[in-house]
């Protein structure tokens, strides 16, 4: 058991990135940070699951939602900006893990982010899919539902159907673009996320700018639907649920954490990146959900592109605008889904080094100094899931997994600061204990109000990690294996 929670020494993990066949390129600077968290955050979770929590749970008090799953992700954010800044190595959470709470936990925060990131990227190309479809029938261009849908559905009420369609075509073709790009570089990955940043950031003030004048109040009347009388449908508790259902919204900003290793100044660009990009995506998402609510009732609301369907809503004089918002939120689904397939490769290639992965996915390639093996595998899965399963499961996969991820960082800032203060901090977590603690809270609050069948699927998911270390990771630990020196 003492064997579970060894520690891989701050040392050790401090000099990987120098070891040759594990260095990447560092081109990364505090505004390309920002670029990636913006190009990350802002994407399924306002274009796509805004619109379905509304619809689902708390009705125009999604704006609430939103407020309550940024209180969490500002808190988490402070002790992921102290971590980023202390150990400024590819890996995110799992590295920061294995330096505080031991292998066995680590191992738990690595397949944890395989969760959050590789179905974050599938959850976002469906909902990538479904606004291309929409733009192309724009010009009587259109795509069979039997391969643009997936062949799955899923409901609280009737559990799992056959749809009659056959694959996500579209969303398999924008995951595998990507990859085939993130193989090539970083560089060249980087540059096509600003372009597409600027691009959405454009359309999405013209939306907020032009849809205020179109807000009809009655449309915001009651804010906070009464409760149906089941828990997490509408009510309070249906905020709550809403904040933990879009709380994968807020996932780019720990993206930007997996970057590090890549950065030209961590210590120092890594708190600007995590923190810049989330208070700037905050304010974006209350705004857009306020006039996205106030367009149109948001009892229709549920449906894969609500922001283009409510700018249908408000009538002809806004009509002109439709091609726009549908061309910001295929940008800015893009990127989310570029970034996302850009985080997972370097958690696996950090868990390969460590030896609980083989060594494979530890790999350079000789020439575009990317983990390619690991960036391929990711595509080829994410473009299988995108295909075959449904945006709402998916959707709640990944946030429970988001918020997982949240409560094991807030924790381990704590244990770090009373294990070992001597350590430099660039950035410090303010107020602590306070912060860690309550960041801790408040994301594990939104895990229990979320549904219980996706609590099912995370056991499960859990379940098949923990056969992977015990079988596979647990024998092949360097840290187990090789002497301090080795």
């Amino acid at each position: 058991m003492k064997g579970l929670f060894a520690r891989k020494p701050l040392h050790l993990i401090m000099q990987e990135p120098e070891v040759e066949q594990h260095k990447l390129k560092r081109v990364l600077g505090p505004w390309g940070l920002i670029s990636l968290g913006i190009g990350v955050i802002i994407g399924a979770g306002i274009f796509v699951l805004s619109g379905q929590a509304a619809a689902t749970y708390a009705g125009p008090a999604i704006v609430l939602s939103f407020i309550i799953s940024a209180i969490g992700c500002g808190l988490a954010g402070l002790c992921y900006a102290e971590f980023a800044s202390m150990i400024p190595i590819s890996g995110s959470a799992y590295t920061y893990a294995y330096a505080t709470l031991g292998e066995f936990l680590a191992w738990i925060i690595g397949w944890d982010l395989v969760l959050e990131y590789l179905f974050g990227a599938s959850t976002v190309a469906v909902g990538w899919s479904g606004y291309v479809v929409s733009f192309l029938k724009d010009f009587h261009i259109n795509i069979p539902d039997a391969f643009c849908q997936a062949p799955l559905s899923y409901s609280v009420t009737d559990g799992w159907n056959a749809t009659g369609a056959i694959l996500n075509c579209p969303a398999i073709f924008i995951v595998g673009l990507m990859t085939a790009l993130l193989v090539i570089g970083i560089r060249e990955s980087t540059r096509v996320n600003n372009v597409i940043v600027i691009i959405k950031l454009a359309v999405i003030v013209l939306f907020i700018g032009v849809g205020v004048f179109y807000i009809k109040f009655a449309n915001w009347s009651p804010f906070l639907p009464d409760n149906t009388g089941q828990f997490g449908s509408f009510g309070w508790s249906g905020v709550v649920r809403g904040a933990g259902v879009i709380f994968f919204a807020y996932i780019g900003f720990d993206v930007v954490s997996t970057a590090a290793q890549e950065s030209r100044n961590p210590q120092r660009d890594m708190p600007i990146g995590i923190l810049g990009s989330l208070v700037i995506c905050t304010i974006i998402f209350i705004l857009m959900t306020g006039v996205l609510t106030g367009i149109m009732k948001y009892t229709n609301l549920a449906v894969p592109d609500p922001i283009a369907v409510a700018v249908n809503a408000a009538g002809p004089g806004i009509a002109w605008f439709r091609p726009f918002i549908k061309i910001g939120a295929i940008a800015g689904l893009s990127s989310v889904v570029l970034v996302l397939l850009m985080a997972q490769p370097r958690v696996f290639f950090s868990m390969a080094r460590d030896g609980l992965l083989p060594a494979g996915f530890a790999r350079v390639h000789p020439r575009f100094k990317t983990p390619y093996i690991p960036t391929i595998l990711t595509g080829c899965i994410a473009a299988v899931v995108s295909g075959l399963f449904p945006i709402n499961i998916l959707g709640e996969l990944v946030s429970i997994g988001t918020l997982l991820a949240f409560v094991i960082v807030c924790v381990g800032v704590l244990v770090l600061r009373y294990r070992h203060p001597e350590i430099p901090r660039v950035f410090r977590t303010p107020w602590v204990p306070f912060v860690p603690i309550a960041g801790a809270l408040v994301t594990l609050l939104q895990m229990v109000f979320l549904p219980f069948d996706t609590w099912m699927r995370l056991f499960v998911w859990m379940a098949v990690g923990f056969i992977i270390y015990f079988f596979y990771s647990r024998k092949h630990s360097r840290l187990r294996i090789l002497s301090p020196e080795e």
